[in-house]
């Protein structure tokens, strides 16, 4: 299959990227009180509802800030589309590259709960963090499949039951895997009796599922140096230990450089060019750099005002000159074959006296030089 990337801008290692659906009710409420409760416990310094004169009607903004590692700021934007089964997207920006042991900011944003149904892929409303049983029909399964790995917000993992698993082997991946993460991760799981048919189902991606294994699906479009081969895993355990494989070829899928997903540059514009969560010291720096701007430009706009003052006064002394040049021509009609001169010719001719003269290249002078030494030899 093929693994471009196409034109689109790559993702920035210090950007975490989540999309997600509010299954239903107000989702606006829901996250004001989480937001709340997480500054009350210290989860996060602070967060800001932004009024409507900045949004419109069909959006509502959240903005969050909290510190990783002690000194590391990280700045969070979530923007919620209005509506029934509303949608999200979430972009954090940290002042290091990601760390896959930070908190997952969708974590912090939203409360805990399975009953809580704000964590569903926007495209197939699958659950993140849980397992998602592959459809019973084989074209419906190829449909999903190829329909979740559109688009790049979501990391798509295909499990392979070997044989009937009991509760020990109904443990989701997500609690294998590091915070950053869980809420990234769509797992999905096949029978034994469906191997075939999903294979079936992603011979157009490239990849198979080995029996009793599991791989990670490429996505659209594929990340720079996917191989199918590397993020396959032959044999996956379902008894309640740590797929250790499964837990690494996901991890490196991660890190892989990717590409934006579809709607992910206009939010990550929004979050660095539109931030208004500023603590003291970042609005004085803000004002100190607009006070800057307004002095440049009052400097530019004086600069401005002198040249024309200039040209004014230039153009006065070549109208003085051309009065002055009219009085003292002699009255009378002008020789016969002499062309006449008219007043804006005159003016022309004095504004190019007012000119200042350019110095001649050196190179001009030197070809000036040779024409008038082949001169004198003539």
């Amino acid at each position: 299959m093929s693994t471009s990337t196409t034109a689109r801008p790559m993702t920035p290692a210090t950007v975490w990227l989540a999309r997600g659906r509010h299954a239903s009710g107000a989702a606006d409420d829901v996250l004001r009180r989480s937001l709340q409760r997480r500054k009350d416990n210290q989860d996060i310094d602070d967060f800001l509802e932004l009024p409507d004169d900045r949004t419109g009607p069909s959006e509502r903004v959240f903005e969050a800030r909290w510190r990783v590692d002690g000194d590391v700021t990280v700045r969070a934007r979530l923007s919620l589309a209005s509506g029934d089964g509303q949608e999200w997207i979430l972009v954090a920006e940290a002042g290091r590259p990601w760390r896959d042991a930070w908190p997952s900011p969708a974590g912090l944003f939203w409360p805990d709960g399975p009953e809580l149904a704000w964590d569903r892929d926007a495209t197939t409303r699958l659950a993140p963090g849980g397992i998602n049983p592959l459809p019973r029909d084989d074209k419906e399964t190829r449909r999903l499949l190829r329909g979740a790995v559109r688009g790049g917000w979501h990391i798509h993992v295909v499990v392979h039951e070997a044989m009937t698993t009991d509760d020990r082997g109904r443990v989701p991946l997500a609690r294998w895997l590091p915070p950053g993460l869980r809420h990234r991760v769509v797992e999905h799981r096949a029978a034994p009796q469906q191997l075939r048919g999903l294979n079936w189902a992603l011979r157009d991606t490239g990849v198979e599922v080995p029996r009793g294994g599991a791989v990670v699906l490429p996505g659209t479009p594929a990340p720079e140096g996917y191989d199918a081969r590397d993020f396959s895993v032959r044999a996956v355990f379902l008894d309640g230990s740590e797929p250790a494989d499964l837990v690494d070829a996901v991890r490196r899928f991660a890190a892989l450089p990717r590409p934006l997903p579809d709607g992910a540059e206009d939010a990550l514009t929004a979050l660095r060019e539109d931030w208004h969560l500023l603590t003291l010291r970042e609005e004085l720096e803000r004002q100190r750099a607009l006070v800057a701007m307004y002095a440049e430009a009052l400097e530019a706009m004086t600069q401005s005002r002198d040249l024309y003052r200039e040209a004014a006064e230039r153009a006065h002394e070549a109208l003085a000159a051309l009065q002055e040049s009219t009085a003292a021509a002699p009255p009378g009609p002008q020789p016969a074959g002499t062309p006449a001169t008219s007043p804006l010719q005159q003016l022309t001719r004095t504004f190019e006296r007012l000119k200042p003269r350019r110095p001649a290249s050196p190179a001009a002078e030197a070809g000036s030089a040779g024409v008038r030494r082949v001169t004198s030899e003539r």
